[in-house]
């Protein structure tokens, strides 16, 4: 159970259980958590970001416990902080319109900025610094594939969910690997009389809520009142429709309906050695290490991913969930220093990969991943991997296309989709409960409960309480 968002032993023979896909959390409302009863804790970090400086042996520690902070950093997120105490009490409720969330916010200078103005614009004017700019881009641009000035606003609705979770913008580590929270979900649903089928696949849906499912060599067939689908919506449509191949869907919609991400694991004897050595490692691997993602890094990157390539060096994200939270390692590995690093690697599109060349892709992009992490330390990550059952480094790749075959994502997209505002046009339809409640499809009674809904992506369980919010206005 729990999708992209389970913990896993990664490596055969290596007691280490790892966030295998999604590793954070911010956007998981703590009303869901009381509402259900969930027993789980989110710690918080006490360092936001580490970011080393291009040509230096110097870097940009964000210390959250630091009141030295340049002004302008603390101006700018000032502004993002009072978006998130704003807009983030209203993902639990039904969608207001845009005009209503605007005068909620109260503030038409940063409204323009944040949401009606590219986010890259905003950066540009507002800080100098070719590194500054870039870490603050960084949140526009996860599983985002988009230039840093970008026109269509994609990187606008990216970079606001990243900022308002949890009303702080915080991004906290799920004590016990990100496996404790889905399976207090499932706990809590099976306590409320949920009955839960695994090793079955949905092959059709009827818009009457007529459901076929295989479950080994059986086809069964249910029908229901509502059908609250955690699928994709271009899975859904296939499901409808009667191709149920939500590959062909993702391939077909070309590049912007895939992801733009490569993810790699890494289990490591201990923290490596960083070039920067006025910085300890445990405090830049202790938030967000930033690597290779300047402004301008990034915007070459995007050129590159954008004419076919893969970006030298390719930007990264590295998070050790393992210095927040030492409970997923054994004692063992606990007591001999090992480590978990996760990089996220940004710009790369599902457009450069396919079912023939995925597979060396896969080497090619964990290659380029550990050169850029290699470019700012002190010494190779290479000799620090630990070794698996099988005598093999414990490091493992998923791309965009891995993550369609393992996890059914169309073309990889973590967020199953493009990602929608927090809040309704003015001129949406909003006459049913479904769709104040930004779950609706084109059939009445079937409804998103996953991260194609409007308020959704991440681990936030928003669609899920969304869709059954809807329900249960409905009363039908």
């Amino acid at each position: 159970m729990g999708g992209a968002a389970i913990s896993a032993q990664a490596f055969e023979g290596v007691d280490a259980r790892l966030s295998r896909y999604s590793y954070l959390v911010s956007l998981l409302p703590a009303s869901i958590i009381r509402d259900l009863g969930l027993n789980i804790t989110l710690a918080r970090r006490r360092y936001s970001s580490y970011t080393p400086e291009l040509g230096t042996r110097r870097g940009l520690l964000i210390d959250n416990e630091s009141p030295q902070l340049p002004a302008g950093w603390q101006q700018f997120y000032a502004g993002t902080s009072h978006l998130a105490r704003t807009l983030f009490p209203t993902v639990t409720e039904p969608l207001p319109t845009r005009s209503e969330a605007r005068r909620a916010v109260g503030d038409d200078a940063l409204w323009e900025s944040l949401i009606e103005t590219p986010i890259g614009r905003t950066i540009e004017s507002t800080f100098a610094d070719d590194l500054v700019r870039g870490v603050v881009l960084t949140d526009a641009l996860i599983g985002t594939f988009a230039p840093n000035v970008d026109e269509t606003l994609a990187g606008n609705r990216c970079f606001v969910y990243h900022v308002i979770g949890g009303g702080t913008g915080d991004w906290d580590v799920p004590v016990g690997g990100m496996g404790a929270v889905t399976g207090e979900l499932e706990r809590s649903a099976r306590l409320a009389g949920a009955e839960i089928i695994t090793g079955a696949e949905v092959t059709a849906i009827t818009p009457d809520g007529e459901v076929t499912y295989r479950q080994r060599d059986d086809k069964r067939v249910l029908a229901a009142r509502w059908v609250l689908a955690n699928v994709a919506p271009a899975t859904l449509a296939g499901l409808l429709d009667g191709d149920s191949s939500s590959a062909s869907r993702a391939s077909a919609g070309g590049a912007s309906a895939g992801g733009a991400q490569v993810k790699v694991n890494l289990l490591v004897s201990r923290l490596p050695r960083l070039r920067d050595s006025s910085v300890d490692p445990a405090a830049a691997f202790g938030g967000t290490f930033h690597i290779n993602e300047t402004w301008s890094q990034l915007s070459a990157a995007y050129d590159t991913a954008s004419a076919g390539g893969i970006p030298d060096p390719l930007p990264c994200e590295i998070y050790c969930h393992s210095l927040t939270d030492p409970t997923i390692l054994s004692p063992e590995l606990r007591a001999s220093g090992a480590q978990t690093l996760t990089v996220f690697g940004l710009h790369t599109p599902h457009a450069l990969l396919t079912e023939e060349n995925n597979e060396g892709m896969r080497v090619a992009l964990q290659s380029a991943a550990v050169a850029s992490l290699n470019s700012v330390l002190a010494e190779p990550i290479e000799p620090l991997l630990l070794t698996d059952a099988a005598g093999d480094p414990t490091i493992e790749t998923k791309t965009t296309l891995d993550l369609e075959r393992a996890l059914g994502l169309p073309g990889g997209n973590i967020f199953h989709g493009p990602l929608s505002w927090p809040f309704a046009e003015d001129d949406a339809p909003l006459y049913t409960p479904a769709h104040r409640w930004g779950v609706a499809t084109e059939h009445p009674r079937i409804l998103l409960c996953g991260a194609g809904a409007q308020r959704g992506g991440g681990v936030s369980g928003l669609g899920g309480h969304n869709a059954a919010m809807a329900v249960l206005e409905d009363g039908s």
